[in-house]
């Protein structure tokens, strides 16, 4: 049977991020310096194929600390966690590992500073994202004031008009993202804002490279989980770019074949939790039902790298 020709667009930069990647090391790193099990709060980044994985090896996945015994090492997820958490499991006299990813840190950094100087916060995040809980627990509550839409800027209420800063969520869209800024700025005109963007390499250069092929594809299809923020996003941008359909997968399996019946051309790319095994996965299913010619579109290249904490490079 003749299979029908296909140009499949593979998108980079995508899949993991260097964030992503130092926080799946630790959890590797932890199971072998103290043995399993090691205990993880909340997973450790947001891809079932890696949680697996990692459980496979000895780590053991909890939602709060108080599931977690006292004589075991406990990891914080890289999304990051209230400081209520390590103060917590200092208390308790526990060994922890922070795998909170550096520019999530970077965020939870200025928050503080920012309030330091008498300042309140209006985060831009997503309600009930790890990452937006951590950010915001970071101060007392009513210290930092959660918007999630252009609409919520004008219903917000502030204590003082003329004391604010925002930061935001790491993985949102760059281009809502803006919108919500320029709202703020319009609403709060002496609003102080961050000394370099949050959102991350990452994601920014995930959403970019999504731009260049979403406009020339039939379809495109997004490695990643339904909880990822990141991979959703990369889903929104290309549905707003160009392409007609977009979906979330977090294995091939997973694709809606009937939905591609007469696709001739297709991206692909993948959230920053992604391993680069599940998009291969995604490529071989097309292989088995279209001739398949694969050109990469490349609009960044990567060379971030962050090291794992000193408490894991030094002997057991």
């Amino acid at each position: 049977m003749t299979k029908s020709p296909l140009t499949l667009y593979l998108a980079a930069p995508r899949g993991f991020c260097a964030g992503v990647d130092r926080a799946i090391k630790i959890v590797e790193m932890a199971i072998e310096k103290w043995g399993a099990p090691v205990y993880v709060r909340h997973e450790i980044v947001h891809n079932k194929f890696v949680v697996d994985g990692l459980r496979a090896k000895g780590a053991v996945f909890v939602e709060e600390l108080d599931e977690c015994p006292d004589d075991r090492p406990v990891i914080f997820s890289a999304h990051g966690v209230p400081k209520a958490i390590p103060a917590e499991a200092e208390r308790r006299k526990m060994i922890y590992v922070d795998a909170t990813c550096p520019l999530v840190s970077k965020v939870h950094i200025e928050a503080e500073r920012h309030a330091e100087r008498g300042l309140q916060i209006i985060m831009i995040g997503h309600r009930g994202h790890p990452e937006t809980i951590g950010t915001m627990g970071q101060l007392p509550e009513g210290e930092v004031l959660l918007v999630e839409t252009v609409e919520d800027v004008a219903r917000i209420a502030v204590r003082d008009p003329e004391r604010l800063a925002f930061v935001t969520q790491t993985t949102l869209s760059v281009d809502d993202t803006r919108d919500i800024v320029a709202a703020l700025q319009a609403r709060f005109p002496q609003i102080v804002g961050p000394h370099k963007e949050d959102i991350c390499y990452a994601t920014t250069n995930r959403q970019e490279a999504v731009k260049a092929v979403a406009p020339k594809s039939d379809a495109l299809l997004v490695v990643g989980a339904p909880n990822s923020s990141n991979s959703r996003r990369l889903v929104e941008v290309a549905a707003k770019a160009g392409c007609s359909y977009a979906q979330l997968v977090q294995r091939a399996g997973d694709i809606d074949w009937r939905a591609l019946d007469g696709i001739a051309t297709v991206a692909v790319s993948a959230g920053a939790s992604a391993p680069e095994l599940l998009v291969n996965e995604v490529i071989d299913a097309f292989r088995t039902r279209f001739d398949v010619t694969v050109e990469v579109v490349e609009t960044a290249v990567e060379h971030v790298e962050f090291k794992v904490p000193r408490v894991l490079r030094q002997p057991a």
